[in-house]
């Protein structure tokens, strides 16, 4: 656990969930800077008196701070949302003072207070800052945050395109503030997501069929290489009666095997927002294409298998991500290979794709004592562990 200091007090934070081996920060500079830019630091204190948004808090650090202004938090992670219900208990603040919302989810009416965390993805920036503009108005507070490495010459003219002008504080500890002021009712069009095409003829069962990506999809504009792989590679089983895709992304995994077995009920599961409504959509377009039925779809926002009940899964397909935020981490790893030993069945398999310098095999024997390498190349190895 750690502890950010502020003008407002002393808070204690986590990430979420809390991995002692770890020990990552649950803020950073940015938030810091932020913070202090709304004490007045360089000017006067920031009136927080009116509606606050508070969009793409890491894991709650800001409306945790903030929390006797009564904020409303965006996010498109099921964790970050956890985290800051943790944080807001952990601290003794009012739970029900701060309003938790998804990506998907309809914003507050009116914003006169917009902090934005800058994300990773320019895409996910660009989709909300549409979905925003018309609920700011000409008075409304907007400024941005992160560190320099995150804020780029694209990033300005995206806040400058579709909320007004735009400009950028000096960098302390390597964070930079971004200060717009909206301009509303300017014409600045439509947000160009979702984005649909057809996957590629290398694609496996898929290609051809129809992929729908939402912002901030990781390689909404393509298939990357390393699901193509494993569309190559998948398990030619057809009678596993339940297979989740987890981290499911735009769910073409887990489309494929329901073309596999139109029988079979597929579950996919991200704690992205934005990946699981990709999925739905991926998935539905197909539907109603008449390429697959349908039967027993699901799809569920969540920290890895926890929303999956033990023994009750026959085929789990799966993509490890290997970042959290800006920290390279196997904890995701462990908690996605864990929580797919406890949800299958006996003789249930867990077939994995990753780099190969990963080293997952290493962890699958440890979890499920045993691995074996179904297919490989000079980048990538597919793994299959079964649960005996």
């Amino acid at each position: 656990m750690n502890r950010l200091t502020t003008s407002r007090g002393e808070f204690e934070l986590t990430r979420f969930p809390d991995d002692p081996r770890e020990r990552l920060r649950a803020w950073d500079a940015a938030d810091e800077y932020l913070l202090r830019h709304l004490d007045g630091i360089d000017g006067a204190p920031t009136d927080l008196s009116g509606a606050v948004v508070v969009l793409g808090d890491r894991w709650g650090a800001l409306v945790t701070a903030l929390a006797g202004h009564r904020p409303v938090q965006i996010t498109d992670s099921f964790l970050t949302q956890e985290a800051t219900r943790a944080n807001l208990g952990r601290n003794g603040a009012d739970a029900d003072a701060v309003r938790l919302l998804s990506t998907r989810d309809t914003p507050p009416d009116r914003i006169d207070v917009l902090l934005i965390r800058v994300p990773r993805s320019l895409a996910l920036l660009e989709d909300q800052l549409h979905r925003l503009a018309p609920h700011v108005h000409a008075g409304t507070v907007v400024v941005g945050a992160g560190m320099v490495t995150e804020i780029h010459t694209s990033t300005l003219r995206l806040f400058e395109r579709i909320l007004g002008p735009t400009r950028t504080s000096l960098a302390a500890k390597k964070a930079r503030l971004i200060f717009c002021s909206p301009e509303p009712g300017r014409a600045v069009g439509a947000s160009p997501w979702p984005l649909s095409y057809a996957l590629p003829a290398d694609a496996g069962a898929v290609s051809g069929l129809t992929v729908v990506n939402h912002a901030g999809i990781f390689c909404a504009d393509r298939l990357d290489v390393g699901t193509r792989f494993f569309l190559g590679n998948l398990p030619r089983r057809r009678d596993p009666e339940r297979v989740v895709d987890l981290g499911c992304g735009n769910g073409v995994v887990g489309l494929a095997a329901a073309l596999a077995n139109q029988e079979a009920e597929v579950t996919f599961v991200d704690e992205s927002y934005q990946a699981v409504a990709s999925a739905e959509a991926t998935f539905l377009a197909n539907v109603e294409a008449g390429v697959v039925t349908g039967k027993g779809a699901e799809f569920l926002v969540g920290d890895g298998m926890s929303g999956v009940r033990a023994g009750t899964v026959d085929l789990v397909l799966n993509n490890p991500p290997f970042h959290s935020q800006r920290s390279t981490t196997d904890a995701t790893a462990w908690r996605m290979f864990t929580g797919a030993r406890a949800a299958l069945r006996r003789g249930g398999e867990l077939w994995v794709i990753g780099n190969r310098h990963l080293g997952y095999h290493v962890k699958l024997r440890r979890i499920f004592g045993n691995c074996e390498v179904v297919a490989s190349d000079p980048r990538f190895v597919v793994l299959r562990a079964s649960k005996r």
